[in-house]
This record gives C-alpha cells, sequence and structure tokens, in this order.
C-alpha cells in the first residue's frame, strides 16, 4: 500500500490550460434529474456537483447537443438560453468550491426512442436496429430501427457539435468532452454492424470514422483542441449488435491513432466492460486495454470502468495511464479523494435512487467527517 501523502492518484497534473490538484476523476452520470420541459439543470444539479468539486476533474452527465440528440429521459441538454443560464449556476457552484468541469456533449443516435421524436425513428448511420434499450419517461423499452442520416442532417449534427461546445465555455464550463464511445452515434458510425452506408460516411475505416473527425474539428475550433477531450475506444457491452469483430480493434486503433494528431486536453478510455475471453478482443482484457493504447495515444490517457483506489494508484504508477475516473464511488462518496486520502472505508451506493427527480439518493450522501460524527 501507498504511504497515504505518496498515492500517485493524489499527485497535481496539468490538462490542457488547466493545472488539477489531483488526478481522482469524477466519470460522466447519467442521473435523471432534468424532469422539466426545458430539459435544463436545476439548482440540484448545482449541490450535487459542488459537493464533489474535490475531484481533480468532474466530467458532467451526458448532455445532449440539440433536440435531436435526445435518447434518455429528464437528461439536460446545452442549446438553449434556458439550458445554459441552468448550466451557469452549476459551473459557479463548482468553481466557488475550487473544483473544475467539463461537459461531456452526448448524441444517442439510434438508442433514443420514437417517443422523443414525435413517434418518428431516431436518427443514426443505417437503418440497423441496434438491440437495446433507451430509457424513455414511461421506463425503459426496446429500441426500434432507426432512420439513415441523410447528408445534410449528418452537417447539421456537427454544427449542433460546434454550437454545444460554444455554449458550455458560455454556461462557464472548463471545457468539453465528445461523447465518442461506447453504444452512441459516434460507434454507431464506425460499427461494421450498424454502419450499411455506401457514401463517403462508410466501408472504409476512414469513411466509418469520419463523423466523429469533422466533429472533432469542429469543436476544436469553437473552443481550442487544449479544451476538447474525447471518450472512445473499443469497450461495449457485448450484446445485440455492440457485439465485437474483427474490424473492432482495428477501427479503435485507427481512431486513437489519430487523436494522438490534435493537441487534446484527454482520450478517456474505458476499460472492458464485458468478459472479452472468447471474442476477438481477448487481450484488452484487465489491464490490457491501457497497455495496448498507451503505445498508440501519447497525450493524457483517463481510464474508467471497475478500477478502486489500489489498482488505480498501480495503473498511474506504470505509466499506463495519467488520470482515473471514478464513477459509482462518487455518487456514493462526495469527497472521494479525502476518503482515498486517508484510506478509508467508502459509503455503499443507494441503488434504488440513482435514477429518479428528488434529492434522495443524489445529494443526500454524507461526506466522511459527517459520517463519521
Amino acid at each position: 500500500m501507498h504511504p497515504e501523502s505518496n498515492q500517485p492518484l493524489l499527485t497535481p497534473i496539468r490538462l490542457g490550460d488547466l493545472d488539477l490538484r489531483n488526478r481522482i476523476v469524477m466519470a460522466p452520470l447519467t442521473r435523471m434529474r432534468a424532469a422539466n420541459p426545458e430539459l435544463a439543470p436545476n439548482r440540484l444539479h448545482a449541490e450535487y456537483y459542488a459537493q464533489r468539486a474535490s475531484a481533480g476533474l468532474i466530467i458532467s452527465e451526458g448532455v445532449f447537443v440539440s433536440p435531436q440528440a435526445v435518447g434518455w429521459a429528464d437528461v439536460p441538454g446545452l442549446w438553449s438560453d434556458a439550458q445554459v443560464r441552468g448550466w451557469r449556476v452549476v459551473t459557479d457552484a463548482v468553481h466557488e468550491a475550487g473544483g473544475r468541469i467539463v461537459a461531456q456533449l452526448w448524441h444517442t443516435g439510434s438508442l433514443g426512442h420514437p417517443d422523443f421524436h414525435g413517434g418518428n425513428a431516431p436518427p443514426s448511420a443505417s437503418a440497423v436496429n441496434p438491440l437495446q434499450q433507451s430509457v424513455t419517461t414511461q421506463g425503459k423499452k426496446d429500441t426500434v430501427i432507426p432512420r439513415a442520416m441523410e447528408k445534410d442532417e449528418i452537417r447539421r449534427t456537427v454544427a449542433n457539435f460546434g454550437h454545444a461546445a460554444r455554449r458550455a465555455i458560455e454556461a462557464g464550463f472548463d471545457g468539453v468532452q465528445i461523447q465518442g464511445g461506447y453504444h452512441y452515434l459516434f460507434n454507431q458510425f464506425m460499427n461494421v454492424r450498424t454502419n450499411l452506408r455506401t457514401d463517403e460516411y462508410g466501408g472504409s475505416v476512414e469513411n466509418r470514422a469520419r463523423l466523429l473527425f469533422e466533429v472533432l474539428e469542429t469543436v476544436a475550433n469553437a473552443v481550442g483542441a487544449h479544451r476538447v477531450g474525447v471518450k472512445t475506444g473499443p469497450a461495449t457491452s457485448e450484446t445485440g449488435a455492440f457485439v465485437s469483430t474483427d474490424e473492432t480493434l482495428a477501427t479503435a486503433e485507427y481512431v486513437i491513432g489519430r487523436l494522438d494528431e490534435f493537441d487534446l486536453s484527454h482520450l478517456l478510455l474505458m476499460g472492458a466492460m464485458a468478459d472479452l475471453r472468447a471474442t476477438p478482443l481477448a487481450a484488452l482484457a484487465g489491464d490490457g486495454m491501457f497497455q495496448h493504447f498507451r503505445e498508440r495515444y501519447r497525450g493524457k490517457i483517463i481510464a474508467n470502468v471497475d478500477i478502486d483506489r489500489a489498482r488505480g494508484n498501480r495503473l498511474i504508477e506504470a505509466g499506463l495511464v495519467d488520470m482515473v475516473a471514478f464513477g459509482r464511488p462518487f455518487i456514493a462518496n462526495p469527497d472521494l479523494p479525502a476518503r482515498f486520502a486517508s484510506v478509508a472505508p467508502l459509503a455503499e451506493l443507494d441503488w434504488p435512487n440513482v435514477y429518479g427527480a428528488t434529492s434522495a439518493g443524489y445529494t443526500d450522501y454524507p461526506a466522511l467527517a459527517a459520517a463519521t460524527a
């Protein structure tokens, strides 16, 4: 075990133009607290994020870049004046508490549902059902066959990301992160199972990754590449249309190799999210994901998925990653860095209230000092 003061997780780091007090990141976490017609954050969001401002960096919950991007109930957006005003209250609270926060820009694509689009099919690369579930206001529903995006809609989507990035800075965020991973829009374009296009957005890996890089260049031009991170990589749930193929690793290598050409803030790389032993990604189990891509990306890497304090310290000490993002531990432990520093036990998650509309299971987790008083 590391001496308390020598934990790599607790050492400072510079990320883009931000000097961060530690290498502990609050991972992006969908919490469904924006149950209002404007899909705007409120003072409850401000309290929640400010409680966790001792993280070196907070990555916000995924935030929709446009009405067309919406695909999960009660999640806030970042395109309207009302949303910007709401987020400004949040970012002011985080900054007053000494924290740093970036906005994760999100488009769900085919993981949306007709419920969000006036009964119309959600947009995606091609008309292929991802065979997942969409979280609607009436609960989880099976995804449907989406509609293939026309080129003018692709162009508007690229512009929407640039607009949302500018609005994020206007709302006081310290930067943005593009959600380019898991089952969402960009991965729907990059996945050979869900992209059957024959135009310049389909076929070759260069074409399938084109949308991500058009968005990245637009967002970088809008706010500066040093303020932009990307979440991407080959990790998914290995279900439905997102079962890895012989193309999956090569696609991720191409994308992350090209990301290395940009002077980005960071790459958020998910570790294995499923049992990979019988898949083409078997070598990426355990620390394999970070070993593999550390050789291909020279910028700052943030690791995520099932990492505890000891493993996080070890990954940083080994030079495989630069920071570690914690999700569930940060929900139940608003003062997670302090708990790590004192090697204190972690509070348990209140699972029934992870999603919901109230403060229960959201802002009512006590800090360590209050919990032990």
